[in-house]
């Protein structure tokens, strides 16, 4: 894991990314949150990133991307400071599984447009899913193209650049990682009731083309929690904090924050 500390710190971040990426992405949101007073803290997930080359794309059990994330969250609580849980795509995914098995003492949760299931853009069709089923049983550690291009992702153009030039960047991942995958987002409602209640930004890109946001609103209209809060960018893609509308964004995750922090204060 990697630390970005901030002078004066006011709270702690704990970002977790999503699928097919890692920390080196998250630049620009590291040093917004650190300009506005907030230490950082991430890593990249198991089979991403830095991680393994001979691993990546692949994972045994989704558990271990709880285990990353709880370990994380256990490095903030040195800083005896608040704590928030940012995930992005899976990132958010892992996120909800991480607090529905741990029960975590956050202030609060920020979901951009978390995995919750997958859009028909990117949904294997029905010959690939039951293949994978089988092939999850024999070959579980066999690779398959994600069919997902930067482009899909975001219309920052700075960014799509970037990602097309990017070694670290996660094209192919196993059958196995995949029906991990599905498992979560299945499991994430049917425990959706052991979320515990801490404040929650569900943000959502309008013209997301990787994930289904009508499964997230679904998830999102279920939730019972006391401070829910639910926020579609209409127009923007996947990815919310590198679109080209990214500093809106932004502020209004940081509002968020500032609004549960200064509650929990008094």
């Amino acid at each position: 894991m990697w630390k970005w500390e901030a002078e004066n710190a006011k709270g702690v971040i704990v970002m977790v990314h999503g699928a097919a990426e890692h920390h080196g992405r998250y630049k620009w949101l590291i040093e917004m949150w650190r300009g506005e007073g907030y230490h950082v803290i991430m890593g990249d997930l198991p089979g991403q990133g830095t991680t393994s080359r001979r691993d990546r794309g692949h994972i045994d059990k989704f558990d271990v991307y709880i285990e990353a994330v709880e370990e994380w969250y256990k490095e903030a609580l040195s800083y005896q400071l608040p704590i928030v849980l940012l995930g992005h795509s899976m990132g958010g995914l892992t996120v909800i599984r991480t607090m529905q098995e741990k029960q975590l003492k956050i202030n609060c949760m920020i979901l951009s447009s978390p995995c919750l299931g997958i859009s028909e853009q990117t949904t294997p069709s029905i010959f690939l899913d039951l293949a994978s089923r089988v092939l999850n049983k024999i070959t579980p550690s066999l690779r398959i193209a994600t069919g997902l291009t930067p482009s899909m992702a975001t219309r920052n153009k700075e960014v799509i650049e970037l990602d097309s030039n990017d070694s670290l960047y996660v094209t192919k991942v196993s059958v196995r990682w995949f029906r991990e995958l599905i498992h979560a987002t299945v499991l994430a409602l049917i425990n959706i009731k052991k979320v515990p209640d801490v404040p929650v930004l569900f943000m959502q890109g309008g013209d997301d083309q990787i994930v289904d946001k009508r499964k997230g609103k679904e998830w999102f209209d279920q939730l019972d929690v006391t401070d829910k809060t639910y926020k579609e960018w209409h127009g923007l893609y996947h990815e919310i904090f590198n679109e080209p509308e990214r500093e809106q964004v932004f502020d209004y995750a940081k509002r968020f924050v500032e609004t549960q922090l200064s509650i929990n204060v008094k």
